[in-house]
């Protein structure tokens, strides 16, 4: 396989419907799928060959782009395992999501610009898989922010998908500023920016410790970023703004995952840091876990609880690198991307049926979108960790690396998160599907375009966890360990007992109280709100971080860094310095020409005035 035609195929389809078919949406969609599914079938047999090979050496490619004394950059893929599947999974997920646009997207005026866009954002995805170095997983790094912005303001004549994509794209701008700050870093303390060779500068020991850590928390931050993690994620659920196919592509296969796959990529510099790295990788993923999970019980936008239930569970992936376990992260990451996939396109499905997203314009939906219920069901207890669905196993792997490397408050955060989410995915299921019938109309279930891709989805979501079988001889984490480059240090992978016991026990409680809450209706959900209504009222303004960043960052903060920026340019620099010059040159102007009088005898005055001062200051000196 040539690497370079994973790039060169979704690239020249974003161009070719853009300057061509753009007035032919039909075309313009067979295209766009067309493009991505050829990438699919181009991946596969080199998908299975790393199966069956799992310690396969890594295949790199490069070309020269700038060569000057000091500075060498170049242009390449690299293909390992922990390529190879995320090369899988960016090619399958996104070929079910473009069909599945097909459907979703029909009848739209702009139908073939989101195709182009979908197109160029699978570009970009893959641009970063590819990547063999930092300057080019970076410069895909910011295509991949621009495709972003593109499809989430779709709308753009909605004030609100307009202020969304500049919130997705500015608040991304920040993370990107630490990235590229600790690769000016690494480049520094190695000399090089390709993978590899600062792989084995790591590993002879010629990067120093303080390098290392500094590094580490720089390139995290381009990670806390782009998987939304906390203070930097507010930006993920506005992003629901863009169609819903968007939502599914950003938050299960590409966008998203990007942040954790580069923390996969670097694990070598991340375990050779001092500790306190992984410390405060581990921490910022609990704390999102937690907070997303609390946050999304006060939604009632089914999108928005889905977006919520993508922050938690990015939590649980950061947390697994951050505790030394990159494999259960990867695992989780890659189940993940089946059934959150699952859930969006399920929940689109659902809004395309009642025309609201508000789950209490909802009820009863079962029996008239009977595989839309039953797969967004399989996807919700695979999401909530229900045994012996693949988000079970997954996030079994994540709490029992907490558990196994002695990370006990995070263990006990990631249990409490897994609590919340099967409690708001029993929620959505419940009042969605079941009970009362509160929607208008006379909903109907989608065509074949878009429960087709349900239903496969659906499969993956339930029997890929099977992939981290515990007791087989090569499992998941063989997989991944084996290319050794880039796998990075993983931390040993011991099937927990006590924690996959007491995580079914917690969730099985989340569902049951859920059950209780919104299905029988013995317990009052409105009873809690009133009992603790400023709990209820933060849960819902979402612990007030929109507020805070726009009262004290914008407002205070920027404006008035903006005010004395003008203050010093208008006042000092243009009216003080430029303005003052201009009036000290006019008075001076105005003195000079009252000595131009036109009369010979007023300058024959002076000249002998001039002569009498130079004759009496000759006499004094």
């Amino acid at each position: 396989m040539n690497p370079w035609l994973l790039l060169i195929i979704p690239l020249v389809s974003a161009v070719v419907i853009t300057l061509v078919t753009r007035g032919n949406k039909a075309l313009s969609s067979y295209i766009s799928v067309g493009a991505v599914v050829l990438c699919f079938l181009i991946s596969i047999p080199h998908f299975i060959y790393g199966l069956k090979h799992p310690h396969m050496h890594a295949l790199e490619q490069s070309i020269t782009w700038i060569d000057i004394p000091g500075l060498y950059i170049e242009l390449g893929t690299l293909l390992d395992p922990l390529g190879l599947l995320m090369l899988f999974i960016v090619t399958f997920v996104g070929s079910l999501i473009h069909i599945y646009s097909t459907g979703y997207m029909h009848g739209e005026p702009a139908f073939s610009r989101f195709f182009a866009c979908l197109s160029f954002f699978i570009f970009s995805m893959l641009g970063i898989v590819l990547a063999n170095n930092f300057i080019q997983i970076f410069i895909f790094w910011e295509l991949v922010g621009l495709a972003s912005y593109l499809l989430i303001g779709y709308y753009y004549e909605k004030p609100s998908a307009a202020d969304a994509s500049k919130k997705a794209f500015l608040v991304n701008r920040i993370g990107d500023f630490g990235f590229i700050l600790g690769i000016f870093v690494i480049f520094v303390a190695t000399g090089t920016f390709n993978f590899i060779e600062i792989e084995h500068a790591v590993a002879a020991g010629h990067v120093s410790p303080n390098a290392l850590l500094l590094a580490a928390l720089l390139l995290f931050c381009g990670a806390m970023g782009k998987s939304a993690q906390f203070p930097l994620h507010v930006w993920l659920p506005d992003a629901m703004e863009g169609p819903t196919p968007v939502s599914a592509l950003i938050h299960a296969a590409t966008m998203v995952a990007a942040g954790v796959y580069m923390l996969a990529r670097i694990a070598f510099i991340l375990t050779a840091a001092p500790p306190a790295a992984l410390t405060v990788i581990a921490y910022i993923g609990g704390i999102t876990a937690l907070m997303a999970a609390l946050i999304a019980l006060a939604q009632s936008d089914i999108k928005r609880v889905v977006a919520y239930s993508t922050l938690s569970s990015l939590g649980y992936m950061v947390m697994a690198v951050g505790v030394g376990s990159v494999t259960a992260g990867m695992f989780y990451l890659t189940t993940h991307a089946f059934f959150k996939a699952l859930l969006f396109l399920a929940a689109g499905s659902v809004i395309h049926a009642v025309h609201s997203n508000d789950i209490w314009d909802m009820g009863n939906l079962y029996p008239k979108l009977k595989i839309t219920a039953v797969t967004f069901i399989l996807g919700a207890a695979a999401m909530a960790g229900v045994f012996p669905l693949s988000g079970f196993w997954s996030k079994d792997e994540i709490l029992s690396s907490a558990l196994g490397s002695g990370h006990y408050l995070l263990f006990i955060m990631g249990l409490l998160a897994a609590f919340i989410s099967a409690l708001f995915m029993a929620k959505l299921c419940f009042v969605a599907f079941f009970g009362k019938a509160r929607y208008h109309g006379h909903p109907h279930e989608s065509p074949p375009s878009m429960t087709i891709p349900l239903i496969i989805l659906a499969v993956f979501a339930v029997f890929s966890g099977f992939l981290g079988w515990p007791w087989m001889e090569t499992n998941f984490g063989t997989y991944i360990t084996g290319g050794g480059h880039g796998a990075g240090h993983h931390g040993a992978e011991h099937f927990s007992f006590f924690a996959a016991g007491l995580s079914t026990i917690v969730v099985l409680a989340g569902i049951a109280f859920g059950w209780q809450l919104y299905y029988r209706q013995s317990i009052s959900a409105q009873g809690f709100i009133v009992s603790f209504p400023r709990i209820h009222k933060a849960l819902l303004n979402k612990f007030y971080f929109d507020h805070f960043y726009d009262t004290i960052i914008v407002e205070k903060i920027y404006n008035g860094v903006g005010r004395l920026v003008n203050f010093v340019e208008v006042d000092l620099i243009i009216k003080g310095g430029v303005n003052g010059l201009a009036y000290i040159t006019r008075e001076l102007g105005k003195g000079i020409r009252l000595s131009q009088t036109g009369k010979v005898q007023h300058y024959a005055f002076i000249m002998m005035g001039g002569v009498l001062l130079l004759l009496l200051f000759f006499a004094v000196v």
